[in-house]
């Protein structure tokens, strides 16, 4: 997603909420803070925690269709990410989901804190944790090692995330990283469509393998679009999850190296093109197309672009 600057927000007075009305206005909900056990201050963090699950569930229907149809563009994910938090932020002003209401009532029964100390899990850190949430900053932490990283907010971001361990796998296993990094982008959408596991955090499953009777990890469950004899049909399977994006990686190259299936892929050598063509054969997905929504990521401009110099 491109880094858009938000626009120019009036300066707040002292309690003022009327300029907190666009999510990306972080300064009209910082305002709050100057007084935030006042009644105003307290009705509007309301809002902005009703806002905020509305958000994630938002989130949660765009993530559910997403994994049907073909992959939405970087710009479209972005317009549609901006609408869901304006979107949210609106409907919470006008409706409510009962818990921004049930955090008003405990911290009205709450003492407010002597002069000059400091305010602790009071309306006022509420208020920067809904103006953090709300702004689109401060990608959530995934569960998992250190390069299990954050949600990439952008192609260049996912690219330099997986890369690095990527190269490392197709330099062991002699092919090109570019046509593990094209199947990295289509199976997760850029990183933005990962199967979740039931504590809601992503698979880090960059590859799309699925969990079977042999698996003894940690699973997660997503709608799947699935192919026979040419027809589509929806279901439901569940998919490997991953304690970092390098378990992932060193996951689907193993499958790689120890199944006859996909021999042909791997004798493709450097050879990008010939490598997705081979693992389009090879049955790897369903999709009669993959290995074409392959080669249609590879010539873009969004994965030279994300790729800059690195692009071999």
């Amino acid at each position: 997603m491109s880094n858009i600057l938000p626009p120019a927000a009036s300066v707040p007075t002292p309690g003022s909420t009327a300029s907190a009305n666009t999510y990306t206005d972080v300064s009209g909900l910082a305002a709050l803070k100057t007084d935030p056990n006042s009644p105003q201050s307290m009705h509007a963090v309301a809002q902005q925690v009703d806002a905020m699950f509305m958000q994630m569930m938002l989130k949660s229907m765009r993530d559910a269709s997403a994994d049907v149809g073909e992959p939405e563009s970087n710009e479209m994910g972005m317009y549609q990410d901006m609408f869901d938090k304006q979107i949210a932020l609106n409907l919470s002003q006008h409706q409510s989901l009962g818990l921004g209401a049930l955090l008003t009532r405990q911290q009205a029964a709450v003492p407010p804190p002597a002069p000059g100390a400091a305010v602790i899990g009071s309306i006022g850190s509420a208020a920067a944790a809904a103006a953090t949430a709300t702004s689109g900053f401060g990608a959530r932490a995934v569960a998992g090692d250190a390069d299990a990283a954050t949600t990439p907010e952008s192609a260049s971001e996912f690219v330099n995330q997986v890369l690095p361990t990527i190269r490392q796998a197709a330099d062991a296993l002699g092919v090109s990283p570019l046509g593990l990094l094209a199947q990295a982008v289509l199976e997760t959408g850029w990183g933005k469509r990962m199967a979740r596991t039931a504590n809601g955090n992503p698979s880090l499953n960059l590859f799309g393998i699925k969990a079977d009777e042999h698996w003894g990890g940690e699973r997660a469950t997503a709608k799947t679009l699935e192919f026979a004899d040419g027809v589509a049909s929806q279901g439901t399977a569940a998919f490997r999850a991953y304690g970092s994006i390098t378990d992932s990686v060193k996951d689907f190259a193993h499958l790689l190296q120890n199944s006859p299936r996909y021999r042909h892929a791997i004798a493709a050598g450097t050879s990008a093109q010939a490598y997705v063509a081979s693992i389009g054969k090879s049955g790897y997905a369903t999709d009669p197309e993959y290995a074409n929504k392959l080669n249609g990521i590879l010539n873009s401009s969004t994965f030279r672009t994300a790729l800059g110099a690195r692009y071999l």
